[in-house]
């Protein structure tokens, strides 16, 4: 795998800006299958254990995978000042300005998605952006302990081709909850067994976070059209 900074950034430089946060490409070492941009969660960076993980495990799929900060996350990582999340106008700006800068050097396929809010700020702009495909993992279908406020209104009308891998125990909509909305059929819903919001199972189920993501990484790559995988775009009931 190789790893490498867009041009303009060099490595361990983050961007404060609001139009262009910081990106960074890992790129397989072979033939690329499709291209994702992965965005961060509300509470960890690009390049937590979790980003790592599933960066590394796509990557080794032939997927290549872009990561960016949002302004908030790269200006804890100058002043180690814990901040929320900016407002979604200016999160959404943000992922315009990234998938503005990716799409113009990024030839085939381009796919949009990330965890928890990351996916759902992707998933207010795929069919604004013509995203090929979109991917969330862990989608928080409400806030916690709020599940009488869904996030959903958007996700009944989505266009976009769509693959949400999500823990059936989440706390943020587990299976029984999900069951109870209306989402449009462009999306296909992978369900981990006895996971929880970051796709970890419950160790008395005998599965480990690993295999998890390791299950994660394959659907993802098969969703994509990656040969090895023999996937496709099209949603499937099976997964529902």
């Amino acid at each position: 795998m190789s790893t490498g900074q867009m041009a303009g950034i060099d490595a361990g430089q983050y961007s404060l800006s609001d139009e262009i946060p910081l990106t960074r490409r890992d790129q397989p070492q072979g033939a690329v299958c499709a291209s994702l941009i992965l965005a961060h969660g509300a509470g960890a960076p690009m390049d937590s254990w979790f980003m790592q993980q599933m960066t590394e495990r796509l990557v080794a799929r032939g997927v290549a995978v872009f990561r960016f900060e949002f302004a908030y996350m790269a200006s804890r990582r100058i002043d180690e000042r814990k901040r929320p999340p900016n407002p979604q106008a200016q999160l959404l700006q943000q992922w315009r300005a990234v998938y503005r800068a990716v799409r113009q050097q990024t030839a085939g396929q381009l796919a949009i998605g990330g965890k928890s809010m990351g996916g759902r700020m992707a998933s207010l702009l795929a069919d604004e952006l013509a995203a090929d495909a979109l991917v969330c993992l862990g989608y928080p279908f409400h806030a916690m302990g709020k599940p009488e406020k869904p996030r959903v209104a958007h996700l009944a009308e989505l266009r976009t081709p769509t693959l949400v891998i999500q823990g059936e125990r989440d706390a943020l909509g587990n299976r029984a909850t999900v069951a109870g909305y209306a989402l449009s059929p462009a999306i296909r819903l992978d369900w981990l067994a006895a996971a929880d919001h970051d796709l970890k199972p419950l160790k008395r189920s005998g599965l480990t976070h690993e295999q998890h993501l390791d299950s994660a990484a394959d659907a993802i790559a098969a969703f994509l059209g990656c040969p090895c995988f023999g996937g496709s775009l099209t949603p499937t009931t099976a997964s529902l």
